[in-house]
């Protein structure tokens, strides 16, 4: 099943909702950053929830950040998504082990560790971003996030989110929904949803057992009229370049570089988000100063 990710109404309007198959997405983080079981699952729901979350953005340069801090062992997850659904992310400790919880999972809110926050941060192309700032309430990311919605952007929000992971580390399945009552929803609605929801079996059964995004929302909001409106891939992808890292080695200022071309010769930039390594000689490094010192001139 191709990853993507789809929008849909239900209620006459009062419910919104999204779901995705990110199984690709993950195991290709996965290769990238050599993740651990454990940190293959906290960052894999992390990247899904990006997915879903950046349908709601406009601009085709909007972007969304999610950044999530504890003081467990994972250390932090750090994950950006474009409006069209590239994701992009990675992990602080990428080789994070802990033993399995008491419920025989991975023990996702354990590594992340308590009295941590999330934050998400909408770069919507205005003077400013949109940041939204929360403690952690349990670790476990969806729960986290079903925290930011209600208490940051006042939405009622249900959050689902399972990255299944094998024992020897195989990404099987991943995927997620966030369903979201908006204003002036019928109290029988509400009702309703808590329900059946109570009905439902976790997403990685559900994509185990072969259901699309189409049909684990059909389960959910089926009798309520759902409608899809929107059915787009999304994909691990960075959008890192030469260019952004010449960016990058100039926001040093000309003193440091200057510094690292005596003692060192030249430099290497590692992306944090896709392992790509970027080679700057002592000449290129000179090149940088001298281009940026004309500009300024002038």
């Amino acid at each position: 099943m191709a990853d993507r990710v789809i929008r849909a109404t239900a209620a006459g309007g009062a419910i919104r909702a999204f779901a995705a198959v990110t199984t690709d997405m993950i195991k290709e983080a996965k290769e990238v950053h050599g993740l651990s079981p454990l940190a293959s699952a906290a960052l894999g729901r992390t990247m899904t929830a990006a997915a879903l979350m950046c349908r709601t953005l406009k601009g085709h340069k909007d972007t969304l950040t999610i950044q999530i801090k504890g003081e467990g062992r994972l250390g932090g997850i750090v994950v950006i998504s474009d409006s069209n659904a590239n994701v992009r992310g990675y992990v602080y400790n990428p080789d994070v082990y802990l033993p399995l919880n008491e419920r025989g999972k991975f023990d996702v809110s354990g590594a992340i560790g308590e009295n941590g926050y999330l934050n998400v941060i909408k770069d919507l192309g205005l003077k400013e971003p949109y940041i939204g700032y929360v403690n952690l309430v349990s670790g476990e990311i969806a729960e986290d996030l079903a925290y930011y919605f209600a208490s940051s952007e006042q939405v009622p929000s249900v959050v689902a989110l399972g990255v299944l992971v094998e024992p020897e580390g195989t990404i099987s399945n991943s995927g997620g929904y966030i369903i979201q009552l908006l204003p002036g929803v019928e109290e029988e609605i509400v009702e309703f949803l808590e329900n059946k929801l109570q009905e439902i079996p976790p997403v990685t059964t559900l994509l185990a057992d072969g259901k699309s995004p189409e049909d684990i929302l059909e389960l959910i909001l089926g009798e309520k009229d759902m409608k899809i409106v929107e059915n787009v891939p999304c994909r691990f992808m960075c959008n890192c370049s030469r260019e952004r890292m010449e960016r990058n080695v100039l926001s040093l200022g000309t003193t440091e570089i200057q510094n690292i071309i005596e003692e060192q010769q030249g430099a290497e930039l590692q992306c944090h988000f896709c392992n790509k390594k970027y080679n700057f000689s002592e000449e290129e490094l000179k090149n940088l100063i001298n281009d940026y010192m004309s500009k300024v001139e002038e």
